[in-house]
């Protein structure tokens, strides 16, 4: 009979959920498929998991990055009183390149992370 041992993550080796890396990925796809008012529960989870979970200063900081860079057009969008039926049609492109850029700059943390 032969033993295995099945290694179990401690505090100190734990490591950024699934659904964190998942959800930086739908981001970028919801805000060029012109669905960025739903983007909003990608992003939420995708914050709270990398500012919960991870270790590295850098993943932190991506990740509020692209909070900001999505809470800016939405706070824009919301207090105009004539603004777009859709904050896809009212969000600037630079906007959108901003995000899609915040977004890739968690998944290279992320993934570099990951590599330690």
């Amino acid at each position: 009979m032969t033993a295995t041992a099945t290694p179990h993550l401690t505090a100190t080796t734990r490591r950024v959920p699934l659904p964190v890396t998942v959800s930086s990925w739908a981001v970028p796809v919801m805000i060029v498929g012109q669905f960025a008012l739903i983007a909003v529960v990608p992003v939420a989870i995708a914050t709270t998991g990398a500012l919960r979970y991870g270790r590295d200063r850098a993943v932190r900081r991506a990740a509020a990055l692209l909070a900001v860079a999505y809470a800016t057009p939405l706070a824009v969008w919301l207090a105009r009183p004539d603004g777009a039926q859709s904050l896809s049609k009212d969000m600037h492109p630079a906007f959108a390149g901003l995000i899609v850029a915040a977004s890739a700059a968690l998944l290279i943390t992320l993934r570099r992370a990951r590599a330690h």
